[in-house]
């Protein structure tokens, strides 16, 4: 086990501090997020309130714990989407990249079997969640000389191993909680990506950034200022256009994202609503046509590079990485601690498609970061038990 775990005289002192569990406004849920507890948990956008005007579909529920949450003292806090399963009155709830929690505190069980039985009581039958914590981590500099055939992330060394991520993962085992996609096939099974790209922007200067990014990207940013290509920051108005070239380069690419426009217009409204400018749309000109488009989101002292899209044509004047610059830039001057470029394969063999992604966000200097991933578990009675197999035959068939 751990050595993160405690002593149980510190786990029964930690059972003993009256934590409640209550659905909250969305206004103290944002103030909390926004408290330096709150801000010190490091929300994703996926747990922000405007989150649930995104989703389509789902019914969504703002939880919180604490000592006296209606009145605003809490020390955690969840969005949960909840989907009907067919053909019945049950759902399945679905933290993304939540619930936002102390994942350090040794009590994990103070606050999340208060969760479980809420949701239970709710009428899911089953949950999915998505811890903070990192499990691994591998500096781009350490994978650059390491691709080849049939190579993955898994068969390098990592560069760091967290212990709060390998203590997490042995406390939600031993709770009958089961990592998606661990079935034996390989496949992560995560609605949110596993392996993600980060560049830490704490502590460095700008120089620092420019001088972190490898030769060929460097090379590639002078070229776009010297083709005189401009990057500025675009409108609702623009989204069209953005929703054009990612069909462009989702042919170009093979991938489907599956998205609408709506999707993006309502999501650039609603995560705008919350707070102005917490998504911005980048563009990428080139006499005067639009050649690339890339959205950022912040929240706190993080910054996601979310979607990208490009035209097929004029990319030698290299007009992402254009983009990706200024919004490194820009990242780093709001105060953002990490510019999160989100997923990359595991794939570390340069003849795989995917791969290109990877070596192309190695270019940054940042490191690849392995999450927990997320984990599922039925909740408690076994008619919940029988329907969560049959809602993973079903998804199964889709």
């Amino acid at each position: 086990m751990s050595a993160l775990l405690v002593p149980p005289s510190r786990v029964c002192q930690a059972r003993n501090r009256g934590f409640a569990l209550r659905p909250v406004t969305t206004e103290t849920y944002r103030a909390f997020l926004a408290s330096p507890d709150g801000a010190a948990l490091g929300a994703g956008f996926l747990q922000c309130p405007s989150w649930a005007d995104v989703k389509e579909g789902w019914r969504a529920q703002l939880l919180g714990w604490g000592p006296d949450p209606e009145a605003g003292a809490l020390t955690g806090v969840a969005l949960v989407l909840l989907r009907q399963f067919p053909g019945t009155r049950k759902y399945f709830a679905y933290l993304p990249e939540g619930p936002v929690a102390d994942w350090s505190d040794p009590d994990v069980d103070g606050w999340l079997d208060p969760l479980l039985d809420h949701l239970r009581r709710t009428g899911a039958f089953a949950v999915r969640i998505g811890p903070s914590p990192a499990y691994r981590r591998w500096d781009a500099a350490l994978l650059k000389p390491l691709t080849g055939p049939g190579r993955r992330l898994g068969d390098v060394l990592a560069s760091e191993v967290d212990p709060l991520g390998t203590a997490v993962a042995e406390r939600l085992r031993a709770r009958g909680w089961r990592r998606c996609g661990d079935d034996g096939t390989g496949a992560d099974g995560d609605a949110q990506p596993r392996h993600v790209f980060h560049v830490p922007l704490a502590g460095r200067t700008t120089q620092d950034l420019w001088t972190g990014l490898n030769q060929e990207w460097r090379r590639n940013v002078r070229r776009a200022q010297k083709e005189g290509v401009e990057v500025v920051v675009g409108s609702a108005a623009e989204l069209p256009e953005f929703y054009r070239l990612l069909g462009v380069t989702e042919r170009r690419d093979g991938f489907r994202l599956g998205r609408s426009l709506t999707y993006y217009e309502r999501q650039y409204a609603a995560l705008n609503a919350e707070e102005p400018g917490r998504m911005k749309l980048y563009l990428a000109r080139h006499r005067g046509e639009i050649l690339a488009a890339h959205t950022m989101i912040t929240v706190g002292r993080r910054a996601w590079y979310q979607t990208g899209a490009s035209a097929d044509h004029r990319r030698e004047v290299r007009p992402s990485n254009a983009l990706q610059w200024r919004m490194l830039q820009d990242a780093h001057a709001l105060g953002a601690d990490v510019y999160d470029m989100r997923g990359v394969p595991s794939t570390l063999d340069p003849d795989e498609r995917a791969y290109g992604l990877l070596r192309w966000k190695l270019g940054t200097g940042g490191h690849v970061v392995e999450t927990l991933g997320e984990w599922e578990r039925p909740l408690a009675g076994s008619a919940n038990h029988t329907l969560y197999r049959a809602f993973q035959a079903y998804l199964n068939r889709r």
